[in-house]
């Protein structure tokens, strides 16, 4: 879900969730690249070919959605009750007049693993026979798996038989999914440096594809999880690649608007699994709808430009020349040979300069020993609340798909919502604010009544879409408050850190269990507590980004931007205006 350095195998961890990649690339942070923006400029900052491709790979975007989180339908819970053999017989429904001296209650709805045990020595009523009140005692006993179902819904559960006691299986399906995010992310950067962007697009999620179809024919619940854990680990890449192939053709303009963009079809991905999700109740052609569409990705092999950026890093120039010129003629726009003769040649340069330079990522944690544990904390409480309420959605009340449905869809002013208030309100309070926010809705829904949906619904969203928007700022927020030559490095450690959260949140339905609010309780504390410590950090709008580990240890005593022009001239990084 983070930043990967163009070039070097250091790689994304993903986020939303989930993934989200290069902030660096996205605000048009980067060093290297001033003889292609230029170039993109000339040519066209979001021209007819730059939004060819961008919807193109708006697809692979909408595909990492279903992928990420298809468990909360395949793997969830199925409501239930207790079969009765004294009442129910083949016409008996989910709820009868009946269950009031049959079926415990618990927590104000029906026991779904209990039911209360017959007296035996109590002869039947003449009329009602056996179902008759008297004939129940008021203990309580389990039933097994002799269930009687509400709906037709179709999951693992009803498939390989996981209730009551067993149901942890089903919240490890999602920590499982994480699991392979955690592996794949890294990987996939490595490969992608290794074998080009296009090429490892098309290649994982066609395997991710494979993984899907093979997952919905598995004959147990070992199988499933087994390519549950395939399918993300070759196909967690899609976002943090999608999203550099869609941004590095983008004029530095258009940057930001346009990272923007690509992340809110992630959301509507969301958004749409619910729909499908709704139409399609079995979990095996569920997972068929969702994945066979996905292995046309190979496709992108052969509609899809490599990355130019990438194409430099392997000196293949002539390749990223080609690549350049078509954009221009798509265009309509002169592009001067002169003008990429000199992009060549600077690269050139750059490539017989290759012996690295160390990073001194040692002496870094020891610098900002307690920046890293307050940005990895953060990282820690928006991957855990984010991916949190996405799962709880579905244990609201109400229509689950319709639930779930809102969800997506309130992501995307949570998304917008930063463009507007970062400059305005600076990084540092934007994101303390929305995270109190966030605190407040969660501890709040703690005191609405279980039947008033409509309380529960609206504060949840609130909640969903306070936590959207401050991770948004996140991205933006942590990849301006460390010096350039470790800025990437710290950023992917403080999000890989952050992905245990995402690990363990597959596992907070599971506290509802011991108490119906304990989930929000949790949120609220952790978006709380980590509210106020991102006061600790730095304002970093409006200022220059700092170069040396000083610089960035005095980033409240830094110059704003309007102060910095002469910064500026000499080539130094500016945290950029996000409203642009």
């Amino acid at each position: 879900m983070t930043s990967q350095k163009e070039g070097n195998g250091s790689s994304p961890s993903d986020a939303k969730s989930n993934g989200h990649a290069d902030t660096e690339a996205a605000t048009g942070g980067g060093d290297d690249d001033n003889s292609l923006d230029a170039i993109l400029v000339r040519i066209g900052q979001f021209g007819r070919y730059q939004i060819i491709n961008y919807v193109l790979l708006c697809v692979p975007m909408l595909f990492n959605a279903f992928f990420s989180i298809s468990y909360v339908f395949t793997a969830s819970t199925v409501v239930h009750r207790c079969n009765v053999p004294q009442c129910d017989n083949s016409t008996s429904v989910y709820d009868e007049n009946w269950l009031n001296f049959t079926i415990p209650y618990k927590n104000s709805a029906i026991d779904a693993c209990h039911r209360y045990a017959v007296n035996e020595t109590e002869a039947p009523d003449p009329f009602l026979g056996y179902c008759a009140k008297d004939y129940f005692t008021t203990e309580s006993e389990t039933c097994g798996h002799d269930f009687k179902f509400r709906d037709e819904e179709k999951t693992i559960s009803t498939e390989f038989g996981i209730y009551c006691e067993d149901e942890w299986k089903l919240s490890m399906v999602g920590t499982i999914n994480n699991v392979g995010q955690f592996v794949g992310i890294p990987l996939g950067g490595f490969f992608a440096d290794r074998f080009g962007r296009r090429t490892m697009l098309a290649v994982a999620g066609s395997l991710s594809a494979l993984m899907g179809v093979i997952r919905s024919l598995s004959s147990s619940y070992s199988m499933f999880m087994v390519f549950e854990f395939l399918d993300m680990a070759v196909g967690s890449t899609l976002f943090p690649t999608a999203f550099l192939l869609a941004i590095e053709l983008v004029g530095p303009k258009r940057r930001v608007a346009a990272a923007t963009i690509i992340t809110i079809f992630y959301a509507l991905g969301e958004a749409f699994l619910g729909f499908l999700a709704s139409q399609v109740q079995h979990w095996r052609w569920l997972l068929r709808v969702l994945y066979v569409p996905a292995v046309l990705q190979i496709l992108f092999l052969w509609i899809l430009p490599e990355s130019v950026r990438w194409l430099l890093s392997q000196g293949a120039e002539e390749k990223a020349a080609d690549v350049l010129r078509r954009a221009a003629r798509i265009n309509k726009r002169a592009l001067p040979e002169e003008q990429v003769e000199e992009l060549l040649a600077s690269n050139r340069q750059k490539l017989s300069q290759a012996n690295e330079s160390q990073y001194p990522i040692m002496r870094a944690v020891r610098f900002f020993s307690l920046r890293i544990a307050n940005c990895c904390l953060c990282w820690f409480t928006h991957t855990l609340i984010a991916l949190g309420l996405s799962l709880n959605s579905v244990n609201l009340g109400g229509n689950k798909y319709t639930n779930f449905m809102l969800n997506g869809f309130i992501q995307i002013p949570g998304l917008l919502l930063p463009l507007v208030i970062m400059d305005r309100v600076g990084r540092r309070y934007s994101l303390c604010v929305s995270m109190l926010l966030c605190a407040i809705c969660m501890g709040a829904s703690a005191g609405v009544p279980e039947d008033n949906y409509a309380g529960s619904l609206i504060l949840f969203l609130i909640g969903k879409l306070a936590i959207t928007c401050s991770f948004q700022i996140l991205y933006f927020f942590t990849s301006e408050i460390f010096p350039t030559n470790v800025r990437n490095s710290l950023l992917s450690l403080c999000s890989m850190v952050g992905r245990i959260g995402s690990m363990l949140a597959p596992q907070t339905p599971l506290l509802a269990k011991y108490y119906i609010y304990a989930p929000q309780i949790l949120f609220a504390t952790f978006a709380l507590i980590s509210g106020f410590l991102t006061l600790a950090f730095p304002e970093t709008a409006d200022k220059v980004l700092p170069t040396t580990m000083e610089e960035a240890r005095d980033l409240n005593l830094a110059k704003r931007r309007d102060q910095g022009v002469e910064g500026q001239e000499r080539g130094e990084e500016v945290a950029p205006k996000v409203s642009q």
